[in-house]
């Protein structure tokens, strides 16, 4: 698009679909992962596994926040 000389206003409206469809993604890898990865370290009863299962739910949350 700037290569093409479109106006600025319709780029920044591309970018900001784009940021958009982004955070639809990691809303939906953020939902896998609890629905599958941190029920089964629950169900597994390892405590272990249950602490480094949420600890990268933290982290996920942590960085989709910024």
């Amino acid at each position: 698009m700037v290569e093409t000389d479109r106006y600025c206003m319709d780029i920044l409206a591309q970018t900001a679909a784009i940021r958009s469809a982004i955070l639809g993604v990691e809303k939906l890898i953020l939902e896998n992962h609890a629905e599958h990865c941190v029920e089964t370290a629950i169900q597994s009863g390892d405590p272990d596994e249950q602490r480094a299962k949420f600890g990268e739910l933290i982290g996920l949350l942590q960085k989709a926040s910024r």
